[in-house]
């Protein structure tokens, strides 16, 4: 279940690096944003109700909401044109509860791939904190780029290979899942040195 509202992520986060690039008015994304911020606030909901007693069901399905709750402020945000700071401040909070999650999904479920991937996560909310709260316009270019490619690598794809049964979290492939996201980055940083830097609006 918590696949399917991570493959619906993979299309809001890029439709978000869209807007960072100057390439979508963020009015237009609002409203992916409400319908995958309401369905990753349902969605662990759900999840949670059914664990009863099992801590661990519970804790993989509480990230959920971060999503959630963080799309759901952009879409609002964005239709009612408010100071972006906020969805900045909130971003680094979510940033630090990533690093947590990575390194549950490190230590406790031995699942290095989701390590990885939730460090990326909380490498794009902190430049969303930076650019949304701070002011800084220089990495919107750069954060726009990274939540467009890390849009499908890390959201998309994982959602397909858990729905088909395919996904299989051992140290291979997290290695690569680290490689791949080093790349990216780099990536990222070669498309963001090129063309004009617009002014932040949104995450």
């Amino acid at each position: 279940m918590a696949n399917v509202g991570l493959l619906y992520v993979g299309a809001v986060l890029l439709l978000n690096g869209l807007v960072l690039l100057g390439r979508l008015p963020a009015r237009s994304a609002a409203a992916l944003n409400l319908f995958v911020g309401a369905l990753q606030c349902v969605t662990p909901t759900v999840l949670i109700i059914r664990a009863g007693d099992d801590t661990d069901a519970v804790l993989a399905a509480s990230g959920l909401y971060l999503f959630g709750f963080t799309y759901l402020y952009v879409g609002l945000a964005s239709l009612a044109n408010l100071d972006p700071a906020g969805v900045g401040w909130f971003s680094l909070f979510v940033a630090g509860c990533a690093m947590v999650y990575s390194g549950l999904s490190f230590w406790h479920d031995r699942d290095p791939v989701f390590g990885v991937i939730w460090l990326s996560w909380a490498l794009l909310w902190a430049l969303f904190f930076l650019v949304l709260a701070l002011g800084r316009a220089d990495l919107t270019r750069f954060t726009g780029w990274v939540a467009v490619l890390l849009s499908q690598t890390t959201c998309t794809l994982p959602a397909f290979l858990g729905l088909t049964g395919a996904y299989r979290p051992d140290a291979v492939a997290g290695v690569l899942a680290a490689v791949v996201a080093v790349l990216l980055l780099g990536c990222a940083a070669l498309l963001a040195s090129r063309g004009p830097r617009p002014v932040p609006a949104t995450a």
